[in-house]
């Protein structure tokens, strides 16, 4: 009897794309590893990027709204749980290995900082240099597992170091996981604006609207569609010119009308006070840090390893350590005469 892995390889044989990454030619893991038997490679990375403890605080990790009060807003877990399910879809449409597409998504942002993007422009505006695709391959290459790492497999870490825009992935698995991060953000983040009163849907101008529709149903699948009438049985992945325009100028909008608006910059502000304060408290206090991370300063040094705890964070963590440290506390007295 075939394994069930062999019955996948011969799947992938018979139904994937010329272009297609297929897990039986995968270009390894660093460290050799016994391999499973009913599992690819690319199925056991996406299972214990699953598993892993950066994985499950993304659920209190900022989208753009800061610790919003309500329970529909984006977190950055539910906006890598929507870029894995329109990248895993557009794969589906081009012929593409949907496995090694899924573990690339599910780990394209588990080194991003507390609140969000602008956590991220705060730390490297104290480190010098922080990128939170370079982070999430550090979280899955060194922090894990108490240092050793998650040993995922060359195309999967390849693809989420390369997800941004100005990425380069090596396959075309990669380039879907990246167009569908920025089909997510844009088409959630203009949901959650709707929703938290900011904006009107007649607000987006109707030039947009009228090449990507007016609900994000109609927009994410305009954009998947795009990309497929334009990729099928290409070496390539992308939308059509006129869609890929209208996608730009709605992330312009959003940059304009949301992204950088006074209350966001507002919030920002106090962000960057409250994660200097912990950035400079713990350069001056690294031996402070929880052991896992003081095991990283002898390696990497004090400036690496204080960088990593703080990106690590989720939002309240971030405030609860801040509390901590710096807020005062009433002190408790006892009336012995009572």
């Amino acid at each position: 009897m075939k394994t069930l892995k062999q019955r996948t390889y011969e799947i992938e044989d018979n139904f994937l794309s010329h272009y297609a990454c297929k897990s039986q030619n995968t270009k390894g893991r660093e460290r050799k590893e016994a391999p499973c038997e009913m599992r690819t490679e690319f199925q056991r990375d996406r299972d214990r990027i699953i598993y892993c403890k950066a994985f499950r605080r993304l659920k209190n990790k900022t989208q753009v709204f800061f610790s919003p009060e309500g329970d529909h807003y984006i977190t950055r877990l539910t906006h890598t749980l929507d870029v894995s399910q329109i990248a895993r879809s557009i794969a589906r449409a081009l012929a593409l290995n949907e496995d090694l597409t899924e573990a690339i998504a599910l780990g394209h942002d588990l080194g991003h900082t507390p609140f969000g993007h602008s956590g991220e422009r705060i730390l490297n505006k104290l480190t010098g240099n922080f990128k939170h695709n370079v982070q999430s391959v550090r979280v899955v290459e060194v922090l894990e597992k108490d240092g050793d790492g998650l040993n995922l497999t060359k195309e999967v870490r390849d693809g989420i170091l390369n997800h941004p825009k100005s990425g380069t992935p090596a396959t075309l698995e990669g380039k879907c996981v990246s167009l569908a991060d920025r089909i997510a953000y844009i088409n959630h983040d203009l949901d959650d604006a709707i929703r938290a009163g900011i904006l009107k849907i007649n607000d987006v101008p109707k030039d947009i609207t009228d090449v990507l529709g007016n609900s994000s149903r109609e927009r994410i699948n305009t954009a998947i569609s795009s990309i497929y009438s334009t990729s099928y049985e290409k070496d390539f992945v992308s939308m059509d010119k006129e869609v890929e325009e209208a996608s730009g100028a709605l992330r312009s909008f959003m940059f304009e009308k949301v992204y950088c608006t006074e209350t966001a910059k507002g919030e920002e502000q106090r962000a960057e006070r409250m994660l200097t304060a912990l950035y400079e408290y713990f350069i001056e206090n690294c031996f402070s840090l929880p052991e896992t991370y003081v095991k990283l300063i002898e390696k990497y040094g004090k400036k690496q390893a204080v960088s990593d705890y703080l990106s690590s964070m989720t939002d309240r963590y971030a405030v609860y350590i801040f509390n901590k440290i710096f807020v005062p506390k009433g002190w408790t007295f006892i009336d012995e005469n009572n």
